[in-house]
C-alpha cells in the first residue's frame, strides 16, 4: 500500500439498532422476530471518520454481545498506534485475537467483530483520499445484484414485486419439505419465465442424500445455484460427491473463515460459487485477496449479505472492486435498516446497480433519525 493508506484511530464507537421484522424472516434454523444492526465508526487522528457493519443475526441477543467484543477486545487494540494501512492492521487484530477466539469458544463473534472494523477503516481511508471506494480499489461501479431470502409462502407474490423494482434474479428459500420446496420452486419460474434467474437456498438443512436427490428434482428448472444444501461442517469429500454428481452448481462460503477454507471449498470440496460475507469474517483487507483467486480459479464470487445497508453498501463495493460474474445478495424483505442506510441514489435498473462517486461507501447515517432504534453505543 502506498504512504497515504497509513492512518492512526483515535475513536471507535459501536451501535447497536433494532427494527420490528413484519413479517418474520424464517430460516432453517430459526426465525428473525426483528432485524439487528452493529454499525462501527472509526476517527482518525486527521478527523476522517469511516463506518462498517458487523453481522449479527443470531442468535437473538447477537448484536448486543458482538458490540462488546468490538468495545473490550477490538478497541484497545487497535488505538494509538500508526498502522501502515488496513490489511496490516486487520493481520495484526487477527493474530491478537486468534488466542481469545480458542479460549473462549468464539473465533466467529471476534471475527465478525474484527470485520466490521476492517470495513470502517477501508472507508475511512477512500473518504480521506476523496474517492468512493470501488474506485479507490481499481474497480468500476456497476453489478449485477440478486434478491433474496424469498420465503416459502406465496414466494411468486414477492418475486413479481421485486421485478417490478428492476431485480431479474431471485432466491427462495428452500429446506421445508422436499414437496413443497419443489411446488414452490415451479411456481416461481411458472411466474418469472424463462429469462428469469433462479437461485435456492437450502441453509445448511439438508442431509447428503437428499441433498442428491433435490438437485436431480430441481435440475428441470434450470437454477443458477443450489447454496449450502449441507451443513457448513460436513467433510470436504461429502462436499465433492454431492458437487461431483449434482446437475445443478453448488453455492457456499457465507460460514466459511480463513482463505484456507475457501481454497478447500473450491478444490477439494468442488464449489462453483463462492460467497464470503464480509460482516462474518475478512472485511475488505482479507475478502479482496479470496475474491481475486476465487475468479482465478474460474469460479463465481457472489458476497453473502443478510443485514442493514451500511453491509450491504459495502459488499456492493468490494464486487464492483473486484469485477467478473457474479451478483451481489439484496434481501427481500422489509428492512428499515438496510433501507434508510443505502445511497440516496440506490437504484436496481435491469437487475443492476451502479455507485456513486461519493467517497468511501457514499453512506452517513443519520444518527437523529435512527436514534429512537439504538438500544445500546459504546465509546460515544
Amino acid at each position: 500500500m502506498a504512504q497515504e493508506s497509513s492512518f492512526e484511530i483515535t475513536r471507535l464507537e459501536t451501535f447497536v439498532l433494532r427494527v420490528p421484522a413484519s413479517p418474520p424472516v424464517r430460516t432453517s434454523f430459526g426465525v428473525m422476530h426483528d432485524r439487528p444492526a452493529l454499525l462501527v465508526r472509526v476517527t482518525g487522528k486527521e478527523g476522517f471518520q469511516g463506518w462498517g457493519e458487523v453481522w449479527c443475526n443470531f442468535p437473538a441477543v447477537g448484536a448486543e454481545h458482538r458490540a462488546r467484543l468490538v468495545d473490550t477486545c477490538v478497541k484497545p487494540l487497535l488505538s494509538g498506534q500508526t498502522w501502515r494501512d488496513p490489511g496490516e492492521c486487520f493481520d495484526a487484530l487477527s493474530a491478537r485475537l486468534h488466542i481469545l477466539g480458542i479460549q473462549s469458544g468464539e473465533p466467529g463473534p471476534l471475527a465478525q467483530a474484527v470485520a466490521g472494523v476492517d470495513t470502517a477503516i477501508w472507508d475511512m481511508v477512500a473518504r480521506r483520499a476523496g474517492q468512493p471506494l470501488w474506485r479507490y480499489l481499481g474497480g468500476q461501479p456497476t453489478i449485477d445484484v440478486y434478491t433474496s431470502g424469498i420465503n416459502p409462502d406465496r414466494p411468486e407474490r414477492v418475486a413479481e414485486a421485486k421485478a417490478r423494482e428492476g431485480y431479474t434474479a431471485f432466491k427462495l428459500k428452500v429446506g421445508f419439505g422436499d414437496q413443497r420446496d419443489e411446488d414452490n420452486v415451479r411456481t416461481l419460474r411458472q411466474a418469472m419465465g424463462t429469462g428469469a434467474t433462479l437461485m435456492v437456498d437450502a441453509n445448511q438443512a439438508w442431509t447428503p442424500t437428499q441433498s442428491a436427490e433435490m438437485a436431480a428434482r430441481l435440475a428441470a428448472y434450470d437454477l443458477a445455484w443450489l447454496e449450502e444444501p449441507l451443513p457448513a461442517d460436513t467433510p470436504w469429500p461429502t462436499w465433492r460427491t454431492l458437487t461431483a454428481g449434482s446437475p445443478i452448481p453448488i453455492a457456499g462460503g457465507e460460514n466459511l473463515r480463513g482463505p484456507e477454507a475457501f481454497v478447500a471449498a473450491m478444490e477439494e470440496g468442488g464449489l462453483s460459487v463462492i460467497q464470503p460475507d464480509l460482516g462474518k469474517w475478512g472485511g475488505f483487507s482479507a475478502c479482496l485477496p479470496v475474491a481475486r483467486d476465487v475468479l482465478q480459479r474460474g469460479r463465481r464470487y457472489c458476497p453473502h449479505w443478510l443485514g442493514g445497508g451500511i453491509g450491504l453498501t459495502a459488499s456492493m463495493h468490494l464486487k464492483a472492486a473486484i469485477g467478473g460474474a457474479g451478483y451481489v445478495e439484496v434481501d427481500s424483505n422489509p428492512n428499515a435498516l438496510r433501507d434508510w442506510l443505502l445511497p440516496a441514489d440506490y437504484a436496481v435498473k435491469d437487475g443492476k446497480v451502479t455507485l456513486s462517486g461519493e467517497a468511501g461507501l457514499g453512506v452517513t447515517p443519520d444518527l437523529e433519525r435512527l436514534r429512537p432504534y439504538i438500544v445500546a453505543a459504546y465509546g460515544t
